[in-house]
């Protein structure tokens, strides 16, 4: 079986691929493999066409492939609220949480996560077009392997672009080079409060596979709550996936970022979070109506999250 993943080298889908490589999908009985498939809505097709079996990706871009919520569900959340971070140019001077600062700049964004970025202009007064924010993907980018993250931070370095919206992989990276600023991080609270549940880090299913394998559903929901409850434990795992998949900067990283995170590692996806995600997908009209949650959320396997 294949779990597509639009970037390996990311925190927030990182139990995902814990799961795989720390033997959590093994000790359900399942052979597992890892697939880098970039850009996120490349992976959400490939779903639908029956070529992977699962997908590890922001909650929304599932509509891209999937409209209305027919045909594929969550089966559980990787990690809870909005997971990107801007990072502008250190040498602005910008203060954190100024979201008209990006007014003029050029921003690296990957098709999919740059809906939330617009979506968060938008709500700030923001409106790209009438103030010369150029958003698009970071040249290069789309090469085969390549994590969006790390190469927006070498292309901030370079100064192809003034700032990206990207995981906190690629902030880190920037952040340490000491070439970028953290500015916006909605999961943190820094920049607009509606933004912290536009969407999340999720497992997503076809209702072929819930519907036809349930066993294999279920497997893939209890593989990643032990990869999530053993991360939470040892934050240290990390450096053990890290050193097989990482590059040896990013290897090195890969722990403090889990460290940090640990505590938006739960499986839960909240009736709350999904309204807040379908607000957010009417809002980029990728969906149009109210949808229940039982329509979303694969309800079935509910039982599977621990409480925390």
């Amino acid at each position: 079986m294949l779990i597509a993943v639009p970037d390996l080298v990311s925190n927030s889908y990182f139990p995902a691929v814990a799961a795989v490589e720390l033997g959590f999908f093994k000790e359900q009985g399942m052979d597992v493999e890892l697939e880098m498939v970039f850009p996120v809505g490349r992976a959400m097709q490939a779903l639908r066409d029956g070529d992977i079996d699962f997908v590890a990706g922001p909650a929304h871009a599932t509509l891209s492939a999937f409209p209305g919520w027919q045909g594929a569900k969550l089966l559980a959340a990787l990690s809870q609220h909005t997971f990107w971070l801007l990072v502008l140019r250190s040498n602005l001077g910008v203060q954190p949480g100024d979201v008209a600062a990006v007014k003029g700049l050029r921003i690296g964004a990957a098709p999919g996560p740059d809906a939330a970025l617009r979506r968060l202009l938008i709500e700030s007064g923001v409106d790209p077009e009438r103030d010369g924010v150029t958003l698009a993907p970071v040249p290069g980018s789309g090469d085969a392997g390549v994590s969006f993250g790390v190469h927006a931070a070498q292309a901030l370095r370079d100064g192809i672009i003034d700032g990206f919206w990207a995981n906190a992989m690629g902030a880190e990276v920037a952040v340490r080079s000491g070439i970028g600023k953290v500015v916006l991080d909605p999961r943190r609270g820094l920049g607009p409060p509606a933004a912290r549940d536009y969407t999340f880090a999720t497992l997503v299913a076809t209702d072929w596979l819930i519907e036809e394998s349930p066993a294999m559903a279920e497997g893939a929901v209890r593989a990643v709550v032990a990869a999530q409850t053993a991360l939470r434990a040892d934050p240290s795992l990390a450096s053990e996936v890290g050193r097989r998949l990482f590059p040896s900067d990013e290897a090195l990283l890969i722990e403090d970022l889990v460290r940090r995170d640990s505590d938006y590692y739960a499986a839960e996806i909240s009736p709350d979070s999904v309204t807040s995600l379908n607000e957010f997908c009417r809002n980029l009209g990728l969906l149009s109506g109210d949808v229940a949650y039982e329509q979303v959320v694969a309800s079935r396997f509910i039982h599977l999250w621990p409480e925390r």
